[in-house]
């Protein structure tokens, strides 16, 4: 790796400054992104600012109406948590379904959120959910924040300090996992407000990253069901297509995921 400044902030404020200083610098989360593309030499910051040990970023609050999880908790502490199990079961499902035990214990949702990887998990549910980013700076709904593959409403130097997710009245998260890394090949995440309205989200299959799913919306809210699903036909248009899978394959996936993922949410 090309030399580089390492900070461990004790605060929010704090990291925002160092960030400030430096002529090139970088948060690190959980580093499953930052640390490999350095040790490839890919990126070279001037100066690489820890966010994990900063106790305002770290803990999971639950309310009658929302799940407000702080940028800094860890997959691991999502998947394991009584209080979002209880109040959004998917989410705590889709959680465990992240990486493998070591990725679950060092991953955070706010590293995830900031790389919006196009196959990463919790853009799924922060888009279904209809969620809210909160930010050092400001408050980003969801439906403003992704912006295309690893592309994000987020300012340079801008902090994400908790998520928060409405409270559905229903929700489920399916996917299929490439078997080596688990990242999505595709997975959807499909969600019933309290509002009434659906909202089903799919990551890993679109040249996008993370989208709405009109088609499987559509269906869904004329009658929740995972037979509903049926006749319903997704384009390959715009899906990816690679050694892992064709567009028209991930297309098929799209369905028979979203199928699942209402069956899961009941």
């Amino acid at each position: 790796m090309y030399q580089t400044t390492y900070h461990r902030a004790s605060s929010v404020d704090e990291a925002a400054s160092l960030f400030a200083k430096g002529t090139e610098a970088k948060y690190l989360a959980g580093g499953h992104t930052l640390l490999p593309v350095m040790k490839q030499r890919l990126a070279s910051p001037s100066d690489v600012i820890d966010l994990a040990k900063i106790k305002e970023l770290i803990g999971i609050e639950v309310s009658a109406d929302a799940v407000t999880i702080k940028a800094a908790t860890t997959h691991y502490d999502v998947a394991n948590s009584a209080d979002v199990k209880k109040a959004i079961p998917a989410l705590a499902d889709l959680a465990s379904l992240i990486g493998d035990p070591a990725v679950r214990h060092r991953g955070t949702i706010g590293g995830s959120l900031a790389n919006n990887d196009p196959a990463a998990d919790y853009p799924a549910a922060v888009l279904a959910l209809g969620a809210t980013i909160k930010t050092n700076k400001r408050s980003i709904a969801a439906d403003n924040y992704f912006k295309g593959l690893f592309s994000t409403a987020l300012e340079d130097g801008e902090i994400i300090t908790a998520v928060s997710f409405p409270i559905p009245v229903k929700a489920g998260y399916a996917k299929f996992p490439h078997p080596a890394s688990r990242f999505a090949l595709t997975g959807v995440f499909v969600a019933k407000t309290k509002s009434g309205d659906i909202r089903a989200a799919a990551t890993g299959a679109s040249e996008n990253g993370v989208m709405r799913v009109g088609a499987i919306e559509a269906a869904l809210k004329a009658n929740w069901a995972a037979s509903a699903l049926d006749s319903v036909s997704i384009p390959a248009t715009g899906l990816i297509s690679d050694i892992h899978g064709a567009a028209d394959y991930r297309a098929h996936l799209i369905k028979v995921m979203a199928q699942r993922a209402v069956a899961a949410a009941g």
